[in-house]
């Protein structure tokens, strides 16, 4: 089966490895570019994976005013002092907080999530969905299904990318990672808007 090249540059991108090692993934995978970054993945061959073990506390703060109405200011971290830096490190920077004032996340990510608010969003739907009289088996997979989608729209690292939706803000934080290879970690983040309260 032929591989269209422009996947296999994609999944080289996204994944930091050489041209052969995506081409092969993807031959392996019959064509599938899901299947066959998720092959990479649980062989551990991506590269931003494995620079994510090292430590990342170098780094910039950024910020970004959309207009004089919405501001944000953004800790991005990196290993080394060089890359952050550089030009690559500075656009990434300038894109998550473009981001982050568009889409107004809560969370940087799932693991950011507070229990309390994680349960207290859980409570909600387990009483919905028992007032609409749903069996207990078929509630809880209701309720879960609600929940990962609840939080996957207000965690930073999951939502879609404004400027290209078909990848997340955290796919698009791993291409930057592979392409500087470093590990990338968005830190923290705040969002201010003129007139909210907070």
């Amino acid at each position: 089966m032929a591989i269209d090249i422009a996947e296999i540059k994609r999944l080289k991108d996204l994944t930091g490895v050489g041209l052969t090692d995506a081409k092969k993934a993807l031959e392996e995978a019959n064509g599938d570019f899901d299947a066959a970054l998720a092959a990479m993945r649980k062989k551990g061959m991506t590269k931003a994976e494995k620079r994510g073990e090292k430590e990342a506390r170098e780094g910039q703060i950024g910020t970004y005013n959309h207009d004089g109405r919405i501001g944000v200011l953004v800790e991005l971290n990196c290993e080394t002092d060089f890359v952050a830096r550089g030009e690559t490190f500075a656009a990434l920077l300038k894109d998550v907080a473009m981001h982050i004032a568009a889409s107004s996340p809560v969370y940087v990510s799932t693991d950011d999530i507070p229990e309390a608010d994680r349960d207290a969003i859980k409570a909600e739907f387990v009483e919905k969905a028992t007032a609409e009289g749903k069996p207990a088996e078929m509630a809880e997979k209701i309720v879960e299904g609600q929940l990962k989608k609840y939080f996957a729209e207000r965690c930073l690292l999951d939502q879609p990318f404004i400027k290209n939706p078909d990848i997340t803000v955290g796919d698009h934080v791993k291409q930057n990672a592979a392409l500087m290879n470093e590990n990338v970690v968005v830190r923290r983040f705040s969002r201010i808007a003129l007139g909210e309260i907070a």
